[in-house]
């Protein structure tokens, strides 16, 4: 069985209030308004984080002039020494593990998806992980190639495995374009959003998805 990482395993929104932490005490030491920094961040993320450009544009609304580039690596180097899963959602991967191989494929920034996975506590549990900026930036889900390795390196056909994830555009397209089902969650920044394409199945959060994998499987 394979997963998504960010807003299905874990809650993206927890892991980027530290990384703007961490950003804003990087532009308050280049005499920026910590505080002012923080909350433009926040306030800017919370518009959709695929828009790009979030701290370019959050140094605008503040009215600061620090430097980008600074702010940019305090963000990358972002590294917290644990990061929270989704309640319950790791003893119930390390569960489903029990009974057949599990994976990740995520997107991001190859380090700082490995460093969160190791945070997490999820990297012991996992067969298989697959960044697909290993593979290619232009190769992120939805492209079939990331799901394509993870197939490979667990050994197994699509027909026989299960994708869960939070988004329909990229996690659920993705994984229905290789022939696998895709078992949608209905946690984080796109929880609310249409299902479109149709998933095979929907569940709550993560928690609830691996409950109906395990029926699956033990049924």
């Amino acid at each position: 069985m394979l997963f998504d990482l960010d807003d299905t395993l874990v809650p993206q929104g927890s892991w980027l209030a530290g990384a703007w932490a961490a950003v804003a005490d990087a532009g308050a030491q280049l005499g920026a308004d910590r505080d002012a920094l923080y909350e433009s961040l926040v306030a800017v993320a919370s518009e959709g984080t695929d828009r790009g450009g979030i701290i370019d544009r959050s140094l605008r609304r503040c009215g600061a002039s620090t430097p980008v580039q600074p702010l940019v690596e305090a963000f990358w180097a972002y590294r917290p020494e644990r990061v929270a899963c989704y309640p319950g959602a790791r003893r119930s991967v390390i569960n489903l593990a029990r009974l057949v191989p599990v994976g990740i494929v995520t997107d991001g920034h190859v380090e700082t998806q490995r460093a969160k996975i190791a945070a997490a506590g999820l990297a012991e549990v996992m067969a298989v992980v697959v960044f697909s900026d290993e593979i290619g930036g232009a190769r992120r889900k939805p492209h079939p190639d990331p799901f394509l390795r993870a197939l490979e390196l667990l050994g197994t056909g699509p027909e026989g495995t299960v994708f869960v994830g939070d988004r329909p555009d990229k996690d659920i397209a993705g994984a229905q374009s290789c022939g696998m089902r895709a078992l949608r969650v209905r946690t984080g920044e796109y929880g609310s959003v249409p299902d479109i394409p149709r998933p095979w199945r929907t569940a709550a959060d993560a928690v609830v998805a691996i409950a109906m994998l395990e029926d699956l499987l033990v049924g």
